[in-house]
């Protein structure tokens, strides 16, 4: 599960780097943080769904609870990169 995650997280941030070639710096700078927390939290909302396939209810929530901070996270992050432009 380890490799997926990190795969899924590694192939993102290099199609992110490619499609910044086009964008202004700032664009891609916004949209590379944008994209690092929304990976995250498809990881843990997987985890989520792996543990609730197993029965885990309590892994479960908790799982979703960290998904749904990772996406607050990347609000406030993609906030704090338009802010500082």
């Amino acid at each position: 599960m380890k490799f997926k995650s990190i795969a899924l997280v590694a192939s993102t941030v290099a199609f992110m780097t490619l499609g910044a070639c086009s964008e202004s710096e700032e664009e891609a700078q916004e949209d590379l943080v944008e994209q690092q927390y929304e990976s995250a939290e498809d990881v843990l909302e997987e985890q989520a769904d792996l543990a609730e396939a197993q029965g885990s209810e309590v892994q479960e929530e908790a799982l979703d609870a960290q998904a749904d901070a990772m996406g607050e996270m990347g609000d406030e992050a993609e906030d704090a990169v338009d802010a500082a432009q």
